[in-house]
């Protein structure tokens, strides 16, 4: 009877601290964070402003800082993959836009055949038109980037420092206001020998920091300050302004330098959160 006793007790404790353990195992979580590989689609908002001048041939009023007024809204949309060394590459594609709207610079002297002195246009019959004349870029680059560590408990996010290069094009819009006699000089192709359209290749080198939550999906953003060289030449054959002293073919070659401060909001398509709990 002792021994059934003394077997039984023992049986008792043995499970006892079974359950013990599993119960502790069970709540086991590995706090140290994983370092992502994945794919990451970003949506980014911020302004473009130019520096310097581009007058490579004696012409004046040639660059985006004599062209336009600034700054200007940029917009883009960029594809990713970060590995998990820390390293990220991918493309982005931009647009921007002048800012105010209306934002092309002494537009009467540049063209005194189509605009009166109170800045109205000339349209059919004499009378006035209302023209707006603005710039509009398009940019395509990939990129590669390398996230500097600086959270001991989030490795996925740190400085960032990233170069990135490819095409461009930039151009003078006018959007004519339909409730006021038409311009026709400023309608179908008329308007290209206004436009200014460029083409050309652009570098841009950007610092800032990249933030990836551990937890959640959306809460990851990234902050950039931006510096582009671009190289650009005329995409047309005859280009008509009176301040660049042009009633032709635009034969320079222009460089300008771009500022830019962006805010990019990322989607990280993770499947799950940067923690990974252990049971046992």
């Amino acid at each position: 009877m002792k021994s059934f006793i003394y077997k039984i007790g023992k049986l008792l404790s043995i499970i006892l601290v079974i359950s013990s353990q599993w119960s502790v195992a069970r709540g086991q979580v590995k706090l140290q964070a994983d370092t992502l590989e994945c794919h990451i689609v970003s949506f980014s908002v911020g302004m473009l402003t130019p520096v310097g001048s581009s007058n490579s041939m004696g012409l004046s009023g040639g660059s985006m800082q004599d062209l336009y007024g600034w700054p200007y809204l940029d917009f883009a949309l960029e594809w990713g993959y970060k590995y998990n060394i820390d390293w990220l590459v991918g493309v982005d594609a931009d647009l921007w836009i002048g800012m105010s709207g209306d934002n092309l610079a002494n537009r009467v002297e540049r063209m005194g055949n189509v605009f009166n002195p109170g800045e109205t246009a000339m349209a059919v019959n004499g009378e006035d038109g209302v023209v707006t004349a603005y710039n509009r870029g398009l940019a395509l680059r990939p990129g590669l980037g390398k996230i500097i560590r600086v959270l001991p408990k989030n490795p996925n996010s740190g400085v960032l420092l990233k170069v990135s290069g490819g095409w461009f094009m930039q151009k003078t819009v006018f959007h004519q206001d339909f409730n006021h006699p038409q311009v026709y000089q400023l309608s179908g192709g008329y308007e290209k020998l206004y436009d200014h359209l460029r083409n050309g290749v652009m570098l841009t080198e950007s610092v800032g920091f990249l933030f990836m939550s551990n937890y959640s999906t959306y809460a990851n953003f990234k902050v950039t300050f931006d510096v582009s060289q671009c190289w650009s030449w005329s995409s047309r054959p005859w280009l008509i302004d009176n301040v660049m002293g042009l009633n032709g073919k635009d034969r320079s070659r222009y460089f300008d330098l771009l500022l830019g401060l962006r805010l990019t909001w990322m989607f990280p398509f993770t499947g799950k959160t940067t923690y990974d709990y252990y049971y046992y």
